[in-house]
């Protein structure tokens, strides 16, 4: 049993916050409970099309129109640093589990890996012939899915940047990829108003 010292101590027991991201260019974080907002988060000079915490809840990445990747601190809400590379709109981005590396997904058909320490460019992956819209990796890390414009959904190495295959089925935009916790399933999400599973 832990008896709570004070009432921070329940504060920091309870709350849970969320992160938005928005077109009118911030970041907001909000308290889940009682949707207050608690931060703004300004940088971006665009909008911001993908926001995530890093696992241990420390850190924030966003994607946006402005082309940039940005990494924040969530207590402080100051920008840590800003990536850049992308030649056009990052729609998606995430942090692989150990909060280590960065994946982001681009209109500029590009997948790129990224040093968290060092705001370093790691790979460029190449091979959707339209915007990449959604980009995950794999609870191991050892794999990223991809899906696209170009209506496939593709699998990457994450260490050596090779394609490992490409899903095809969808008829239209590929908007939404997501890998099952024990990773041998696929959802995704398309404009052609399906949901589909893979395996």
């Amino acid at each position: 049993m832990y008896f709570l010292e004070n009432k921070s101590d329940l504060l920091k027991v309870i709350q849970v916050i969320i992160v938005s991201g928005s077109y009118d260019e911030t970041i907001q974080l909000w308290n889940a409970s009682s949707g207050i907002l608690i931060k703004c988060l300004k940088g971006h000079s665009d909008a911001v099309s993908s926001v995530q915490f890093s696992r241990d809840g420390n850190r924030i990445v966003s994607g946006s129109r402005d082309k940039t990747i940005r990494l924040w601190d969530a207590s402080s809400g100051e920008q840590i640093k800003s990536l850049e590379g992308h030649s056009d709109v990052v729609n998606s981005v995430q942090f692989s589990r150990d909060g280590k590396i960065i994946v982001s997904g681009s209109s500029d058909e590009t997948i790129r890996l990224w040093d968290v320490s060092s705001g370093k460019l790691i790979q460029s992956l190449e091979g959707h012939s339209s915007s990449v819209d959604s980009v995950q990796f794999s609870h191991d890390g050892k794999i990223i899915v991809s899906g696209s414009r170009d209506k496939t959904i593709r699998l990457w190495d994450a260490s050596s940047g090779e394609q490992i295959k490409s899903l095809e089925g969808h008829s239209n935009s590929v908007s939404s990829v997501h890998f099952s916790p024990d990773g041998n399933r696929i959802v995704s999400g398309s404009w052609d108003k399906t949901i589909r599973l893979w395996d």
